[in-house]
């Protein structure tokens, strides 16, 4: 059973109901197991941890736009003083709005 916490802080019991497998060479493995012994951990906790540590490092990359300080001015002075819509701008939207029609009633 996973144990993780509540907001309150008292432990919740998870049951582990899904498989995941993983074939691996002896020296990965023997790797994985000298760094769990290390920190006094079971492999599959070891290996649990930080898979999932890599995966929402994975999803924050994918999520989150970080910008220069250069970027994030200008960004912001586009926003607060956005240019005309050229001429051509115009047009295209005009044929979305005939494509997709009046959707606002």
């Amino acid at each position: 059973m996973a144990r993780t916490r509540s907001q309150d802080g008292a432990p919740i019991l998870r049951r582990r109901a899904e498989r995941l497998e993983a074939r691996v060479t002896a020296e990965q493995k023997a790797l994985i197991e000298h760094a769990a012994a290390l920190e006094g951990r079971s492999i599959t906790d070891f290996v649990l941890t930080s898979v999932q540590d890599a995966a929402k490092r994975a999803i924050a990359e994918h999520e989150v736009i970080r910008l220069s300080v250069r970027d994030s001015r200008a960004f912001v002075e586009a926003l607060l003083n956005p240019r005309e819509p050229s001429a051509r701008m115009r047009e295209r939207a005009a044929a979305y709005a005939a494509l997709i029609g009046d959707r606002s009633r």
